[in-house]
């Protein structure tokens, strides 16, 4: 099975889990997990905005870094730009954050709350393998987060 059509057998199981009406905390969780268990990478979760800086949410892999500044690394750059990172190598890509040295290609998506207009946290995956992420990742992550912006409640997680 390749990529694209992993990415279309998950994406109902994910639609289904974001919409369901749970506290955000447990959409994110179990988001993540679906996600890091069809696709083995080698970490994937969320960080959070919280003022300055995107706080540690819930991840499926290695420990991780507790925090990073607006604008920092992989990140901070997707939230400040409100862009998503497609990151072949991680040690070109300047100010990276190395939570983990197995790291070696990354891939950031931010997600914005529908009714503000506003990032209010990212999806970030790495993995231990160079040139990983592609632009099929890029366009199905994204829709991810979208459904995930959609249902965000305030920043209310549970």
């Amino acid at each position: 099975m390749d990529k694209k059509e992993k990415y279309e057998e998950l994406l109902p199981q994910l639609e289904a889990l974001i919409k369901s009406g749970q506290p955000m905390l447990s959409i994110l969780a179990n988001t993540c997990a679906a996600l890091h268990e069809k696709m083995q990478w080698l970490w994937t979760g969320f960080y959070l905005v919280s003022g300055d800086q995107l706080i540690l949410g819930p991840f499926q892999g290695p420990p991780a870094c507790f925090s990073i500044k607006y604008g920092r690394g992989v990140c901070g750059t997707a939230w400040k730009t409100g862009v998503s990172q497609v990151v072949p190598d991680v040690h070109q890509f300047p100010g990276h954050i190395a939570c983990s040295s197995l790291s070696k290609s990354e891939i950031v998506c931010p997600f914005i709350e529908d009714t503000l207009g506003k990032t209010v946290g990212v999806l970030d995956i790495d993995s231990d393998k160079l040139n990983t992420f592609d632009e099929v990742d890029r366009v199905y992550l994204e829709k991810v987060c979208r459904m995930l912006g959609e249902v965000w409640n305030d920043g209310q997680l549970i």
